[in-house]
């Protein structure tokens, strides 16, 4: 007697590589949802493509912003690496920007820090440590100026502090310091909300691995903590950085610029130039400014593309 065994059954498989049946057709969209989205794109091509095309186009010309205009070529641009007043601002500008994006990033990490660890209160901490993220950038500057013009002075004078006995804004080589100080008081919030989401989603499990292993907390918190969370260490400061680049309202409020342009950013010189008679000079440095924006953001792009499941 013999007995035969049933060969086991193989997967069919419908799509991918070696796949015997049909393909999986791919999902259709219903033109209904392209109908939402002809509101939004109009209003995007009116406010925000056909005025930066014509702002371009006038940066070619020798226009103040209103009358005749003729076309003048590459003159503007040729101009704006000679003018000390655009290369002071784009020099305090990226130099600020990279002082504040250290600042905000180290701070904003060891709060984190703080934030998830086995501490009371740690809900109630958050909440006020978010605080500064939802007050306007101009209210929290103008109260930052009457600390630094006021009060900081007659603190500095109790103490016999030369340097703090007067406001440190009117001070030319002291003016960027309150700027990065109320700048990043502001901007550490959003940063700490997205530490504490990369904190909180590192496994307990490989603490307790390292403790077993006899590591301390510091062994942990540079071989551990960090390379885990080096994902959103990049995107925080790439991010930041971009964001810094476009300061505007904080400086407004504190040294509109001041003493003298010690502390004029780009943003501010553009704007100044609009209604000060040199309207396509400006425009030809807003698109220069625009042009390194975007080669910011197609870099921070290239580095965090990959990282969406972070």
């Amino acid at each position: 007697m013999t007995t035969t065994t049933a060969a086991p059954a193989v997967p069919v498989t419908t799509s991918g590589p070696g796949a015997s049946g049909p393909p999986r057709p791919r999902k259709r969209v219903e033109r209904i949802y392209y109908l939402f989205l002809i509101p939004s794109l109009i209003l995007f091509t009116l406010a925000i493509t056909v005025p930066a095309i014509i702002g371009i186009l006038f940066s070619f010309t020798n226009s103040i912003g209103f009358g005749d205009w003729e076309f003048v070529g590459l003159i503007n641009y040729i101009a704006m690496f000679s003018d000390p007043m655009i290369l002071q601002s784009y020099l305090f500008t990226f130099g600020f920007a990279a002082v504040t994006v250290v600042l905000v990033n180290v701070l904003a990490f060891l709060l984190a820090v703080g934030l998830t660890a086995r501490i009371r209160m740690k809900t109630a901490l958050r909440t006020i440590f978010v605080i500064p993220m939802v007050i306007s950038g101009i209210i929290i500057a103008y109260v930052f100026n009457f600390l630094f013009s006021n009060s900081l002075p007659v603190f500095g004078q109790a103490l016999g502090i030369e340097w703090l006995s007067s406001s440190v804004l009117a001070n030319p080589e002291l003016a960027w310091v309150g700027i990065v100080i109320v700048t990043a008081w502001q901007a550490i919030p959003g940063t700490l909300l997205i530490y504490i989401a990369g904190l909180l989603a590192v496994p307990g499990e490989v603490y307790e691995a390292a403790d077993l292993d006899g590591a301390g907390k510091w062994q942990q918190l540079l071989r551990i903590t960090l390379p885990l969370v080096a994902g959103y260490v990049v995107i925080n400061v790439i991010l930041g950085f971009k964001n810094f680049l476009n300061a505007y309202d904080v400086i407004v409020g504190l040294t509109d610029g001041g003493p003298g342009t010690s502390t004029r950013s780009i943003p501010m010189t553009i704007v100044t130039g609009f209604t000060g008679g040199d309207y396509a000079y400006q425009m030809a440095n807003a698109t220069m400014f625009f042009v390194i924006v975007v080669v910011i953001s197609l870099i921070q792009f290239r580095i965090t593309r990959g990282r969406n499941s972070l």
